[in-house]
């Protein structure tokens, strides 16, 4: 392997633990470690008690990031499992309260760059798209055995892709002739539109990888979590990569720091909404031109944190 390519390169890596660690002997969380890359930042930062959870979906993952981490495996408990169910990770770990948690959220370049996982078109593989091997349906099932109204809905919703009946209609008629086996088939069937063809196989591909892996609800749920597991002063830092993470972070965040949200048509309020979060970050924090320069693929992250009051 090149050496260039040993490690994924993270985003934002030196802003989200700045960010993050607040105390070097607190309990952190790096809920989707990949590579290791910010989980080797953080690790660099703890002393005397200071722990880290480092948790992924992907048994590859961990493996590389045990090995990168591997320094400070006496500070480190690796669990395989999905975040969603980070209260009962953190239970079982016998840690808590948090003092930091840090979602890097989507696809990683390296799951991206391997053909046999089938999460990108660029290159030919089974429609796979999922990210562990708990997750029961692949993308196959779905381009192959959804009705054809429920995959225009999923492009729609999912992908915010305005081609997505035309999509449909295509993907049901190739299928009818043969299953979709491969990527490369999966593009065929959804062919050339608009005027940047590739804006919708990325949209398209994004709306299939989402449905695979539940990551909108995923997110949802753990997002309402976080507030019960932070310490007071404790931090989460969330970097997103397309819009519908960063507007479920948003309105998550605006909910948890603000007072009342009883309809504006409530003449006093009846809700007893106390807010339980301080925004850090009042715009999303972005990578410098000198990052996308060198990681292209830093160009759509956004980062925002707050802090538990």
């Amino acid at each position: 392997m090149p050496e260039h390519y040993r490690w994924h390169v993270p985003v934002l890596a030196d802003q989200a633990v700045e960010a993050l660690v607040w105390r070097n002997d607190g309990t952190y969380v790096d809920a989707t470690v990949g590579d290791g890359g910010h989980a080797e930042k953080i690790c660099e930062r703890l002393a005397g008690g200071g722990r880290l959870l480092a948790i992924d979906r992907d048994p590859e993952a961990l493996e590389r990031a045990a090995d990168r981490l591997n320094q400070y495996k006496d500070r480190v408990i690796f669990v395989r499992a999905s975040f969603a169910r980070l209260d009962e990770l953190v239970e079982n770990a016998k840690l808590g309260p948090i003092s930091g948690m840090l979602f890097d959220l989507g696809v990683s370049s390296r799951q991206l760059d391997q053909p046999e996982r089938g999460f990108s078109y660029r290159s030919e593989g089974p429609i796979d798209m999922r990210m562990g091997p708990d997750t029961e349906t692949a993308a196959a099932t779905i381009v192959n055995e959804w009705p054809e109204p429920e995959l225009a809905r999923l492009f729609r919703v999912f992908g915010e892709e305005p081609h997505a009946k035309s999509i449909a209609r295509s993907i049901f008629q190739r299928r009818s002739r043969r299953p979709l086996a491969t990527t490369s088939d999966l593009v065929e069937a959804i062919g050339r539109r608009g005027t940047h063809p590739e804006k919708t196989l990325s949209r398209v591909f994004q709306a299939l990888r989402i449905a695979v892996n539940d990551e909108l609800a995923s997110l949802n749920r753990v997002l309402g979590l976080v507030p019960d597991l932070l310490e007071r002063g404790g931090r989460l830092v969330v970097i997103s990569y397309h819009s519908l993470e960063d507007r479920s972070v948003k309105a998550w965040m605006r909910m948890e720091t603000q007072g009342c949200i009883c309809p504006p048509t409530v003449p006093e309020c009846r809700c007893g909404h106390v807010p339980r979060m301080r925004a850090i970050t009042r715009r999303a924090v972005m990578p410098t031109a000198e990052e996308i320069a060198g990681n292209s693929r830093s160009r759509s992250a956004r980062m925002r944190v707050a802090e538990r009051l």
